[in-house]
């Protein structure tokens, strides 16, 4: 039994344009296992459910996990179904259904929190280094996180208010000036941010519901099983 890549696409710093000479390329997937493999005593659920390799980094996420963890709003796993069209790698029949569903995964509640709230309690956790100072062998990495917040809070404010992502930064230097600032120990940057986002979510008017539309998820993800179901008694055939 095997499993069948439905959907990948390349991701991360090239997706969003802030790629630079050192950056590594992130692929991200989507992949169906044989529907039988659920019947046994060890399901690939949760952990088991995710296959990472490395050059280049890929992550696949099962059908199954990959449609759950987009319900809660995960905004890596989000993006995969809104990368501009010469991104993908893999578009099989079921992965255009899944792209073509995207917004029944969305839901105001849970976009707000998975973008707007991790990024405001990631921030605090930067300013409850008190002076905000960072050495020098952690400020790459502090700056790339910072831009990553940045991004969240504006990318999700965009799909909190008109239900879509776009995925590619209009400005992707901005977010590299704003990474290096609070990298450099300018903390008044990143709270200046969270102070508009907060401001920004509590006046926007979105048209995302309360609840997203799990009725089409499963619809889909039945018809992911039924594709990819043989009955024991015809293996081989």
């Amino acid at each position: 039994m095997t499993d069948t890549l439905l959907l990948t696409g390349v991701v991360g710093s090239t997706a969003y344009g802030l790629a630079g000479a050192d950056s590594d390329v992130d692929v991200l997937g989507v992949y169906a296992a044989p529907t039988t493999v659920f019947h046994g005593l060890h399901p690939p659920t949760e952990r088991t459910a995710t296959k990472v390799s490395t050059d280049p980094d890929r992550t696949l996420h099962e059908a199954g996990k990959f449609a759950r963890l987009c319900l809660s709003g995960n905004p890596t796993v989000t993006e995969l179904l809104w990368l501009p069209e010469e991104l993908y790698q893999v578009r099989t029949p079921l992965g255009e259904e899944l792209i073509g569903i995207r917004t029944a995964f969305l839901s105001a509640p849970r976009v707000r929190d998975a973008y707007l709230g991790y990024a405001t309690r990631q921030f605090r956790r930067l300013e409850a280094r008190g002076d905000g100072s960072f050495s020098a062998d952690t400020r790459k990495r502090v700056a790339k996180h910072a831009r990553h917040l940045a991004r969240l809070v504006h990318q999700g404010l965009e799909l909190y208010r008109s239900g879509r992502l776009t995925v590619r930064l209009a400005d992707p230097e901005w977010y590299l000036d704003f990474g290096a600032r609070v990298a450099a120990g300018d903390l008044d940057v990143a709270r200046a941010l969270m102070a508009r986002g907060e401001a920004d979510y509590a006046a926007a008017r979105t048209v995302l519901p309360e609840r997203p539309d799990e009725d089409a998820v499963e619809r889909w993800l039945l018809r992911v099983r039924a594709a990819h179901y043989t009955h024991p008694c015809c293996k081989g055939d």
